[in-house]
Formats: structure tokens, sequence, C-alpha cells
């Protein structure tokens, strides 16, 4: 596994400077914003704050209107009523080009980045410097050098998007901001798709970035996160503002239920397992990927009736094509999968879900759903041609409705509406249709791939709690999870997958610096 060497970033400015940034204006005040699409009311009369060269946090529930705000802000929409203030001056923000103008950036996150173009290319996309592009070029080659250096965004300018991880095109989009004189940056769950080390690494730019007069509104649902990295944190429940706290004076708990409006459980509870027979088996699993290049090697493992079996490693392991090969999706170079004593390896999905195997996949919105769709429509995905459904390729869209009408109310899915297109909800909101479509089917087993992406503190103890239910109700569980601490909650055995390979197994009380040498393939 390579490490990648992080030197010490660069910081120009004194402490004190800061401190005295801070006292002036604010660098962003919103008063009064109201915002509402027909009948969901996403923003209510919303009054912020936010000050000069502080990292601010905005927290809340999945639909509690965080994005809509931020949206807002930077031109996407436009509020129908209240106020903009910038650095103290009323502001009209149109479009996305006025907010860059006013100093604003966004890094969204789905990145909004060309996959076949350079670095280079991208930062420079809508700001080429005029007819002599040469000359332009030159001038942002020259312009990236510096920035990288200043805020330690090391990244190769001449390298291809898509050949990129996932951290690296996050700096990219950092970059853009950066290039375009932004002094105020929006982060939209920056740490949704990294890995432990790229998180940390970002939070030290982003501290680089306050220190250098920088303003930073971080939005996720993650409080250690909170907790860990901003100087404030403003909490939003269900469109409206209801508190903001110096972070160094809360606390995990008091967040989570100004978040939720009650009190939240922050571990799983779930009494001992009582592991039945073995249903799920995989025997020298070998899969490879398009290039050909073996990422699951020689893998062997069992899953039992009741009992949650949950996968550690660090993303690119192996973790996504073993899922994958199991589910149908990916036909295995060699091995055996049984399901109940039957092989199933290579078998297709459809044959898959008859057979009493449900996947929740990593991916939602590539794998889980049709974002075009109406919420009815992906709550029966893939088990459209139930009989109960419809007869003789007919579907009966009645009783697809009101079953789908069934699952928001029990699922809690907001806002409560089968025919809103998917696209519609927030990601949270989508992976409760998703699971909610396999748990509800009463599956044998069940593979669950990161089950709590992009999911918020309220949605994340309901999922937990569905996936306990079905492991005491008998189900093969398999999870693969990045989180560290959720494989940890919610698993009664633990295996880590390196490069590949499962380096060993650990029970559910294995500490966390011992799984993390294991993850780096320097322990077995």
């Amino acid at each position: 596994m390579a490490v990648s060497v992080i030197r010490p970033l660069h910081v120009r400015r004194p402490e004190k400077e800061r401190q005295r940034r801070v006292s002036q204006h604010p660098a962003i005040e919103l008063v009064g914003i109201d915002k509402s699409f027909g009948t969901v009311h996403a923003n209510k009369n919303i009054n912020l704050k936010v000050e000069k060269g502080t990292i601010h946090g905005i927290i809340g529930e999945n639909g509690a209107g965080k994005s809509t705000l931020m949206s807002i802000l930077y031109g996407f929409y436009q509020a129908d009523r209240g106020e903009i203030r910038i650095d103290g001056k009323p502001l009209t923000i149109r479009d996305s080009q006025a907010a860059i103008a006013a100093g604003i950036g966004m890094v969204h996150q789905h990145f909004m980045l060309v996959e076949n173009f350079t670095v280079l290319e991208n930062i420079m996309l809508g700001a080429e410097g005029g007819q002599l592009l040469a000359k332009g070029v030159a001038g942002a080659r020259k312009e990236l050098k510096r920035l990288e250096t200043d805020y330690g965004l090391d990244v190769d300018p001449d390298a291809v998007i898509e050949d990129l991880p996932v951290g690296k095109q996050q700096r990219v989009e950092i970059l853009k901001a950066l290039y375009r004189s932004a002094d105020i940056l929006i982060l939209d769950e920056p740490t949704g798709v990294l890995t432990p080390a790229e998180a940390d690494h970002l939070f030290k730019v982003l501290k680089v970035l306050r220190d250098q007069g920088k303003t930073v509104i971080l939005i996720t649902h993650k409080l250690r996160e909170i907790m860990a990295i901003t100087d404030d944190v403003s909490v939003m429940r269900r469109g409206e503002m209801v508190a903001t706290r110096k972070t160094a004076e809360t606390t995990v708990e008091e967040l989570a239920e100004l978040m939720v409006g009650r009190r939240v459980l922050l571990r799983v509870e779930k009494g001992e397992p009582r592991p039945g027979k073995v249903l799920m088996s995989v025997k020298n699993l070998t899969v490879k990927d398009s290039r050909g290049v073996t990422m699951v090697d020689d893998v062997s493992f069992e899953v039992r009736e009741g009992e949650i079996v949950g996968i550690a490693g660090v993303a690119g392991n192996g973790q996504s094509e073993l899922l994958e090969a199991i589910a149908g999706i990916r036909k295995p170079a060699s091995g055996e999968i049984l399901l109940d004593g039957q092989p199933i390896a290579g078998a297709d999905p459809a044959r898959l879900r008859a057979l009493g195997l449900a996947h929740i996949p990593e991916d939602r919105h590539h794998m889980g759903l049709v974002l075009k769709f109406e919420e009815y429509e992906n709550a029966v995905l893939g088990y459209h041609r139930d009989p109960r459904y419809g007869k003789g390729g007919l579907l009966d869209l009645k009783a697809i409705r009101a079953e789908a009408a069934e699952k928001i109310e029990k699922y809690d899915i907001r806002p409560p509406n089968p025919r809103l297109k998917t696209a519609n909800f927030s990601g949270g909101n989508q992976q409760k249709i998703v699971v909610a479509r396999e748990i509800e089917r009463d599956p044998k087993a069940l593979i669950i791939g990161q089950p709590t992406r992009g999911v918020d503190i309220g949605a994340i103890e309901f999922i937990h709690r569905r996936i306990v239910e079905m492991r005491d109700a008998g189900k093969a569980i398999l999870v693969v999870s990045v989180e560290l601490d959720e494989i940890r909650s919610l698993s009664d055995r633990i295996l880590v997958m390196f490069a590949g390979k499962v380096v060993g197994e650990k029970t559910a009380e294995a500490g966390e610096q011992t799984l993390g040498l294991m993850m780096a393939g320097i322990a077995a």
C-alpha cells in the first residue's frame, strides 16, 4: 500500500491578524431567507451570521434545508424572501457567476469536473484569460503552482481527472475556487468519499485556508468532524435554524439532540448474537477488474443466520468487487459462492433476489436508483415483475403507490410524496428508499455496501436499528463500510481486507488501532 507523505502546510498570516479580522463585518449574513418548492417549505425565515476567518459548520438531518440554503448563497436558487449580505453589503446573487464575482466558491458533494480534461484544463475552464490561450495557460500554470505551495494542495496539473483518486479530485475543486479568488468557500459533505487519511489532510488544508483569512462553511452530518475542525456550528431542523453554538462550548450529544429534536443513541444497541447454520459461504473467491487486475484474491469466509459480519478496509482494497461478485453484478474469475447451500457464483441479480439475497449497493445513484424515476417506481425497482404488482406485463400502479406510501411512513422518508422524482430527495432519504425496498422483501441474506454514506445522525440510528432487527430475525448480514466506528459498532465479527485478501478476523471488541494497522497491511 502506497503511503503518501504530506508536507507541512505553509501559513503566511499570524493568529493575531486572523482574530482582528473576525471582529469586522461578518463575511456572510443571511437575513430572513425563505424558500419554498411547491408545498415543500425548504427554508423558513433563516437568519445566519458567519464571521470572517472562521470555519463554520452547518448540520441538520437530511432534508433539513442545508443544501437549499447554500444553493441560495451560491446563486443556484433565488430566495422567495430575505437578504444576503457579504462583508456587510446587501447583494443580489442571481447565478453562480455572480457568486464567484462576490468571492464565493463551492465544492459540491458530487464533483463538477470534466473527467477527460486535465487538472489544469479544469482549473481554467470558464476563466481562460482571453483569446491568447497559450499566454493564459502559462499564467494559469504559474498561479496553480503558487496555490499548491500556499495551501498544501499538491496535484499534477497535467494529470487527467479520471485517473486521479477522489481525494485529489476534491483538491482540484478547491483549487478551482481559489483560482477564481474565492474568499468564502462552501464545502458540501466533503469527506463522504474520502479515506480517513484524505479527510485528515483536508482538515489541515481547511485550517490553513482559515488562518490565511478565508472563510469556510462546512456542511456535514458527521458530528466528530464538526467538533474537530469548526469554530462555530449552526443547526437546522425541518427548514428552520434552531441554534448556533461556539463549537468549544457544546457537545456531540447536544448537537445530536438539536438536529433531531430528541435524544439520539450515538451507539448501536444490540444484544448478543445467536448464530445458526451457515447461510452464505464464499470459498477461494478470486475477482478481476475490467483490465484483468486481481481485486479479490482467494478470499474465503462464512456468514451464519443471526449474525452481522463486517468487512473493514481502506476503500480500493477489493471490498467493492467482492460485494459485486456476491450480488451477481461481476462474474468471479474462480471460486465458489453458496447461498443456503446453493451455488450462485455468476448468477444474475434477478435469480439471486428470487433465492432470497437482497443487496443495498455502495453507490445508490448508479446502482440502487434511477434518479429520473418517481419514488414509487424506485420502491419496486428490481421486484417489479412480482405478481403482486400486476399481471400480463401490466403494472398495478395503484397497488405499487399504496405500498410505497406505507414504506415512506414506516421509514420516515421526507418529503412523504411517492410521486416526487427521486433526484429531488436528499441523499439520506434516497438511501432510505433503497433500504426500505430491500429489507421489506424479508430476504434470507442481506449484503450492504456503505449503509449510511451521506446519511444524517437520525437516519443512521434508524438504519442501524433496522439492520440489527434483521439479524435478530435470523438473517445473515454482510456489511462493508469505510467508517470504522460503524463496522465496530454493528458487527458481531470483523474481517479485515488489504490488497484484495482477508488478512485477519477480529471480534467487535477489537481496538481501533489494531484494526487500523491491519487495514494498512502492517499487522495481521
